[in-house]
């Protein structure tokens, strides 16, 4: 999937001071990757130690989403240009490892 095919799926706001940072609006809080598209059903949940809430990463072909899903059951979505996904989850501590073929999806932790 694409940057510009996921921003088709809803209303992305750039985020302030954040170039290449997009937060979807318009969207109940309770939307769940999966809910937003089919296509991030196999995303997997992970840690990290810069994030207060459990982070999920899916890697797009040219960029990628990083949304946070809170205790509440509600969630905060991003979409990021390469540049700005490679900046954020350097921020996070999170390195991906190389995906293995077919598998846009990543979990830390675990693997």
């Amino acid at each position: 999937m694409t940057f510009d095919a996921v921003k088709r799926l809803g209303e992305w706001m750039p985020i302030r001071d954040c170039p290449g940072r997009f937060v979807l609006h318009g969207v109940p809080q309770n939307l769940t990757l999966a809910g937003l598209s089919e296509e991030f059903s196999g995303a997997e949940r992970f840690e990290s130690s810069k994030a207060r809430d459990a982070v999920w990463v899916v890697l797009l072909e040219d960029g990628g989403m990083i949304s946070y899903s809170r205790p509440d059951g509600t969630w905060l979505h991003t979409l990021n240009t390469t540049d700005g996904f490679q900046r954020k989850l350097a921020q996070l501590e999170i390195a991906l490892p190389e995906p293995a073929p077919d598998h846009a999806f990543y979990s830390i932790g675990d693997h």
